[in-house]
């Protein structure tokens, strides 16, 4: 479903939304900076195989699947990442890694994290890597009916400075000093 098709698929359906263009970019993060979009409000898709099947995860672009509550929330204990041979012609006419979050027009069952729900809006690749959809949430939810999770994904946070061996031994002699 290439970025025409996605326009036309939600003008059959009078879902108002925006299109932005920007500079190519391939993961989620260099997109959300080149369209200018937070990172929690842009949707990644990522293709997982459950028990020999194909399915849609769709998650903040500053979110990962966080695989061993993933399994437990989703009851099974074989989930993995689907290679990109295996799904690419599930979506003839997107570039590979460029998927829309509309697995529901694909025949797959569509998983996605709760905090996506939060925002008024989404955003998400548009079938290429240079363009963007954006739109009301509410009408995502309403055209995908998708499986909201709160399960199975985590934001990383900021990586803490680590001291060096020497920086850590003067701040205990400091704590006990004082």
């Amino acid at each position: 479903m290439p970025a025409e098709q996605l326009k036309e698929f939600l003008n059959a359906n009078n879902i108002q939304f925006v299109s932005i263009k920007h500079s190519r970019a391939y993961t989620a993060q260099e997109i959300a900076k080149k369209a200018h979009i937070c990172g929690d409000r842009l949707a990644k898709t990522v293709i997982i195989d459950i028990d020999g099947h194909m399915a849609m995860v769709v998650l903040p672009a500053s979110y990962r699947i966080r695989w061993d509550h993933f399994m437990r929330a989703m009851g099974t204990d074989f989930i993995e990442l689907a290679d990109e041979e295996e799904f690419k012609d599930a979506f003839p006419d997107c570039e590979v890694g460029a998927m829309p979050p509309f697995g529901n027009l694909f025949g797959m069952n569509v998983y996605m994290c709760d905090t996506l729900s939060n925002n008024p809006e989404i955003a998400f690749s548009a079938g290429t890597h240079s363009e963007i959809i954006k739109m009301q949430y509410s009408d995502f939810a309403e055209l995908v009916n998708p499986v909201k999770m709160s399960e199975g994904f985590v934001k990383p946070e900021a990586k803490r400075k680590r001291l060096s061996w020497m920086e850590n031994k003067v701040k205990v002699r400091e704590y006990l000093l004082d």
